[in-house]
């Protein structure tokens, strides 16, 4: 179903990792669950701990204009009518080397109607007393500048209680308005004064996110980070490089019967939703040439 399962080690720390879609099924520290695991054996729900590539989120009916010429992708969300988490996420990555506290993955993007480029990706995990950190490469094989971008996919868990009693610091200035229907982009505005303000660690409360957020506060050495908490005093935080000016916020809500808010998406992304109609900070990878993002998880 997904591959082959690799298992990392490093202290308090462990990691698994599945091939499909370069997946991280599992971390924990003490042996606590920082990001909503799944199974295995089974389809993985939710896009839980892929790589989304080579974009980010989802592309407004599947289509984009590149180099004059309309491109049409796969709708995979078909009730919003969109090209959501890129080609990526479905592919069986290969293995390229591995080690107790490494792994190293491939997959390459071969020409097809919808993205007509050549793109060879690299995923590195390392594990260690800081946490797991990943790095993913992207390097053009083709001929032709291709539009890029690329996230991760966990949901990330505080502790035992309830995502409505977790408190979240998020240092983020703005956030992007979408359509009701379908997630779309309408422009940024202010976190200031609006319910979405978590520059200031707060209860999330009843509130729901499903939003790219922007202008975020990065440290002199160029990381920015988000930290959720427990009520019982655990936490988990996940920090990235300035290659990721974006950062989607998902509370997981879910209609009954389904099981709702089992953790909270945190999705560092080097654009923003709709990027390859909008343009907005969208990587154009030309023929031969390198991208690179990296983001870690940790306990607190």
């Amino acid at each position: 179903m997904n591959g082959e399962e690799f298992r990392l080690v490093s202290g308090d720390y462990t990691a698994s990792v599945v091939q499909r879609g370069g997946a991280l099924r599992q971390l924990t520290f003490q042996a606590r669950d920082l990001v909503v695991p799944f199974d295995a054996a089974a389809p993985i729900p939710d896009y839980r701990g892929i790589i989304a590539a080579p974009w980010p989120n989802r592309i407004a009916d599947g289509s984009y204009r590149h180099d004059g010429a309309v491109l049409h992708l796969p709708l995979n969300e078909a009730s919003r009518r969109t090209a959501l988490h890129g080609l990526a996420f479905d592919q069986l990555w290969t293995l390229q080397a591995g080690s107790a506290v490494t792994l190293s993955l491939g997959c390459e993007l071969g020409d097809s109607p919808g993205y007509p480029f050549r793109l060879s990706l690299q995923l590195d995990y390392r594990l260690d007393a800081g946490g797991l950190h990943t790095t993913v490469t992207a390097r053009n094989l083709g001929e032709r500048t291709a539009p890029y971008g690329v996230c991760p996919h966990p949901y990330l868990l505080a502790g035992p209680a309830p995502l409505d009693e977790w408190t979240l610091e998020l240092p983020a200035e703005s956030f992007m308005e979408v359509t009701a229907d379908r997630l779309l982009p309408l422009g940024t505005r202010a976190v200031a004064g609006h319910e979405f303000d978590f520059r200031t660690p707060r209860t999330i409360g009843a509130t729901k996110i499903d939003h790219a957020f922007t202008d975020i506060a990065f440290d002199d050495d160029g990381t920015a980070r988000i930290v959720v908490r427990d009520p019982s005093g655990t936490g988990v935080g996940m920090s990235w490089d300035r290659n990721s000016p974006w950062l989607q916020i998902h509370t997981a809500d879910k209609p009954a019967p389904l099981p709702n808010r089992l953790g909270l998406a945190v999705e560092p992304m080097t654009c923003p939703p709709d990027a390859f109609n909008s343009g907005q900070d969208l990587v154009r990878l030309e023929p031969r040439s390198v991208h690179e993002a990296q983001w870690s998880i940790f306990a607190v």
